[in-house]
């Protein structure tokens, strides 16, 4: 019976959710036939596509669509540049942390959520897991994929900023995140057009438009509505703690499928940035819990 009562359709839902995100890395490293923002304009437009059904539940205030289009086109496009600028499975372990930027933003943005010393050294071990992602096996920075990094790093603050925020704006069915992919997605491909030139559309291949399509209707389609389910019908104590899973089997898909190199650096990195973010879950009430658990990272 105790393992029934661990293992529910809620759980498998999370697992799916977790296992959807951890995709992410290794299906976008490999379109390189377009440009970052043309990806990142294409992937969300059609994930906003999957919404159009459920048009009839598009019902938000005006700052909540403006803040999410924001957030999810931003974050998006500096994660995906980030790809293009450092190694793929190290851009990927800076991006991871987001969830501790929630635990640390959480007490700045949230009233009556005070800084505790444990958040403090959960920071400070995030900052030492991503300092060693940053240097080489001679502890020198690698000022070659700075600027990765630094895009990686971005991408994690808004996400984690947006996580947090996304508290305060007026509630919301949840098929709004997903609906807001779709102007998210016109924008990016306008700002592509304009700064890039005509849209690119006939020269992609095949495989790249499989992998586009099949990052639209996953990681950034179905992944919202599992992990909406999930939290529904499951703990959220239980859920959120599943969710610090994926910077570890995102970075497994990334060696198996990509072919990343892993060192004992990367391993003792990702051990650093997952147990600054569990760490500053610790001791908290279950209503805490819940306020700051991970909000789906579209994402990752």
């Amino acid at each position: 019976m105790a393992g029934s009562s661990w293992w529910d359709k809620s759980t498998g839902l999370a697992l799916l959710t977790i296992l959807l995100w951890a995709s992410l890395a290794a299906l976008t490293s490999r379109v390189t036939s377009v440009s970052p923002l043309v990806l990142v304009g294409l992937v969300l437009f059609f994930c906003g596509v999957g919404a159009l059904p459920f048009w009839r539940q598009w019902r938000a205030r005006p700052v909540s669509w403006l803040v999410t289009i924001t957030a999810l086109l931003l974050y998006h496009l500096l994660l995906f540049m980030s790809f293009r600028h450092a190694p793929v499975l190290e851009a990927n372990l800076i991006n991871y942390l987001w969830p501790l930027f929630i635990i640390l933003f959480t007490p700045l943005l949230l009233p009556g959520h005070p800084l505790h010393s444990r958040h403090l050294l959960a920071g400070a071990l995030g900052l030492a897991g991503s300092v060693l992602v940053m240097v080489n096996g001679e502890l020198q920075l690698q000022v070659t994929y700075l600027p990765g990094y630094l895009l990686a790093l971005g991408a994690a603050i808004i996400w984690g900023a947006y996580s947090v925020l996304s508290r305060r704006l007026p509630p919301a069915p949840a098929v709004v995140t997903a609906a807001a992919c779709l102007p998210a997605g016109l924008l990016a491909l306008l700002l592509a057009w304009w700064l890039e030139g005509p849209l690119p559309i006939a020269q992609i291949p095949a495989d790249d438009w499989w992998l586009i399509v099949g990052l639209a209707l996953g990681p950034m389609g179905a992944a919202f509505v599992t992990w909406y389910l999930a939290l529904r019908d499951g703990d959220p104590r239980r859920i959120g703690a599943l969710a610090y899973l994926t910077p570890l089997l995102s970075t497994l898909l990334l060696v198996l499928l990509n072919g990343e190199e892993l060192t004992s650096r990367h391993l003792l990195a990702g051990a650093f940035i997952m147990g600054g973010a569990l760490l500053g879950m610790l001791g908290k009430s279950p209503a805490a819990r819940k306020q700051e658990e991970p909000a789906a990272p579209s994402l990752s």
